[in-house]
């Protein structure tokens, strides 16, 4: 018996990193809630201090200081607008309680972590010599996308979809993601360098949890679970 996780608990693992996540955004320059980092012009300044004290950059990442070996880490928490915040607190509220469940809170904890960190040192390799500030949990929240689809295929998932005028339909868990994946490795194709969405850490956090959970889950079977969901067009 796996007393470490019990439904009737629910997902407090995943509860709590969107609250950390909430909590760590509220208390920023970003949020435009806290009076210490004041308005205008200085609260733009307080805000890309926040973003390199706190996210990573691949140039000092690589150069294997002592703080920036923790970058990775905090970045996860970190995230630059209010539109970055609710879009991957939504996929991971979705996605992340039944995989949380199927995992257990500690190994499910690791997995976030360690699946995060590595996207982000991956856009790091790839950007060896940028000096932009990376930020942000996606891709965490893309690995816990990979290993739903595992895990999942067959649950049924609601879904905006911007060309079907934005009407709830629902969908297994597979085509769902396999059209998200779709549409991630099209915008990291067009994606010009520089400031933006690092599509990069998408990819990487996606099949980093997909061939993660192939790899630990093969010899059992994946949870063909119906539950309904609901799933915003955001991405994170």
């Amino acid at each position: 018996m796996n007393t470490w996780r019990t439904k009737a608990d629910g997902p407090v693992v995943t509860y709590t990193l969107i609250g950390l996540c909430c909590l760590a955004f509220l208390l920023s320059p970003a949020s435009g809630f806290n009076p210490a980092y004041g308005t205008g012009e200085a609260r733009l300044a307080a805000q890309s201090a926040y973003f390199e004290q706190w996210g990573v950059i691949p140039v000092e990442l690589l150069s294997a200081s002592p703080r920036a070996l923790l970058s990775p880490l905090t970045a996860l928490f970190v995230h630059g607008s209010w539109l970055h915040l609710l879009g991957n607190m939504l996929f991971l509220f979705v996605f992340g309680a039944m995989a949380e469940e199927r995992m257990g809170r500690i190994h499910f904890l690791l997995f976030y972590v360690g699946v995060g960190c590595l996207a982000l040192l991956a856009y790091a390799l790839a950007n060896a010599a940028s000096d932009q500030t990376l930020v942000g949990a996606s891709g965490a929240i893309s690995g816990v996308l990979g290993a739903f689809l595992f895990l999942f295929p067959k649950a049924r998932v609601t879904s905006l979809f911007p060309f079907l005028f934005f009407l709830p339909l629902r969908f297994p868990a597979w085509i769902v993601l396999i059209f998200w994946f779709a549409l991630q490795w099209l915008a990291a194709r067009g994606a010009a360098s520089g400031p933006g969405v690092a599509y990069l850490t998408h990819l990487v956090g996606f099949g980093e949890g997909f061939l993660y959970t192939w790899v630990r889950y093969w010899r059992t079977d994946t949870v063909g679970d119906h539950t309904a969901a609901t799933e915003g067009e955001r991405q994170p």
